[in-house]
C-alpha cells in the first residue's frame, strides 16, 4: 500500500481503561485480544486521587509497557478525568472491558451507558477468560500479602516488582 492510499485508511482505535494496581494475566488477556481487533490499543491507566496505590502511576506504566511490548500496537498513557475525555482527545470511538461475572455487569453497563450518552463511545464487553474468572488486582495484592503464591496469576516482571514493593512496605 503506497503512502497516498494509507493515508486515507482511518485506524481502528479502542482503549482498555483501569487502574492496573498491578496489572495481572486477567487485564493483559482482555488487553492481547484487543490488540488482535484494533490498530491501535490505548491502555489508560486511570488515576484515582482518593486511592494510594500500591504502585505509582510512572510505575504501573512501566510495568504494562513492559508486559505488552510484543504487541507493537499497544500504547500506554495515563489519564485523570472522564474517560470519554481521554477518547475524545484521541478520537477513539471504543472501550474495551473484561467482565469476569454477571454481577461486574450490571456496574459496566451503566457506566457504558453514561459514557454512550455523554460522548457517544462503545463500549465492548469481552468475557474474561475463565482461567481469570475470579482475579483482580485487590485480591493479589492481599494474597500476596499475607505470603501466598500469586505468580501464576501475573506476568513474570510484575510479580517480580509485588514481591519487591510488598518486602519493602515490610521493612518500613
Amino acid at each position: 500500500m503506497t503512502g497516498s492510499e494509507s493515508e486515507g485508511l482511518q485506524l481502528r482505535r479502542a482503549v482498555c481503561p483501569g487502574s492496573f494496581d498491578p496489572i495481572t494475566n486477567g487485564h493483559l488477556d482482555i488487553i492481547a485480544r484487543a490488540a488482535r481487533l484494533y490498530d491501535v490499543v490505548h491502555v489508560a491507566v486511570m488515576i484515582n486521587a482518593s486511592k494510594q496505590g500500591l504502585f505509582t502511576v510512572e510505575e504501573r506504566m512501566e510495568l504494562i509497557r513492559r508486559v505488552t511490548g510484543e504487541y507493537g500496537n499497544v500504547e500506554v498513557e495515563s489519564h485523570h478525568g472522564l474517560l470519554v475525555d481521554f477518547c475524545k482527545e484521541r478520537e477513539i470511538p471504543a472501550i474495551v472491558k473484561g467482565l469476569r461475572a454477571v454481577s461486574d455487569f450490571d456496574y459496566e453497563l451503566q457506566m457504558a451507558q453514561m459514557n454512550n450518552g455523554l460522548s457517544g463511545v462503545e463500549t465492548l464487553f469481552v468475557p474474561t477468560n475463565p482461567t481469570y474468572s475470579f482475579l483482580s488486582s485487590s485480591l493479589v495484592k492481599e494474597v500476596a500479602a499475607w505470603g501466598g503464591d500469586v505468580s501464576h496469576l501475573l506476568p513474570a516482571p510484575v510479580h517480580e516488582a509485588l514481591v519487591e514493593r510488598l518486602a519493602e512496605r515490610r521493612k518500613a
